[in-house]
């Protein structure tokens, strides 16, 4: 299935999104959302606009497929939303590593394999994946500046390619922000 096909698949019109954030509290919103794929140093490579009711591990395929295709990469660092056995074969197909956080769902052996990760941090021990893993936080930055300094969060366009152009220079902005703290 070609790029072009699986974006099409995707809803791209006004919608409302749910997210439960770190506490438990479940926050909406009405609107987009936007997808995006980050290298080292926080310089975004491709990013979707979909509506705001996709889940993350809907547009990641079409998003790893994009970012395979402009740059050369050896892992795909994901949170646990993205914990589906299709996404890590894909990631898989071109030689990447899929470093994704488990998701234990109600698999009892993983959830105690998951409390032995746990003690493990506890005691100072880490895996060379869970350092890697640990690069994650460069794409929550990005999005982080994305929002609060680059206009992120003040749009005030309604239609999906006008919010597209409006964040597209808000990653522009950002991108050269990034480059220049990298070069400097």
């Amino acid at each position: 299935m070609s790029i072009e096909a699986m974006l099409d698949g995707l809803p791209q019109e006004c919608g409302v999104g749910t997210k439960r954030n770190s506490k438990g509290y479940k926050t909406s919103w009405t609107g987009y959302k936007l997808h995006i794929d980050a290298a080292d140093g926080g310089i975004p490579v491709s990013c979707v606009l979909t509506s705001a009711s996709v889940h993350d591990s809907q547009a990641a395929i079409p998003l790893a497929k994009i970012t395979h295709d402009r740059i050369t990469h050896l892992y795909d660092l994901m949170d646990s939303a993205y914990d589906v056995p299709q996404i890590h074969e894909i990631s898989r197909q071109p030689g990447h590593v899929p470093l994704i956080d488990s998701h234990p769902r109600r698999d009892k052996t993983l959830k105690n394999e998951l409390a032995e990760k746990k003690r493990c941090r506890q005691v100072g021990h880490q895996t060379a994946e869970a350092i890697r893993y640990n690069e994650r936080s460069t794409v929550e930055r990005v999005n982080a500046r994305l929002k609060d300094e680059f206009g992120g969060c003040a749009v005030r366009v309604r239609g999906h390619a006008k919010v597209m152009c409006h964040l597209m220079f808000g990653i522009l902005a950002l991108t050269a922000n990034q480059i220049m703290i990298l070069v400097t």
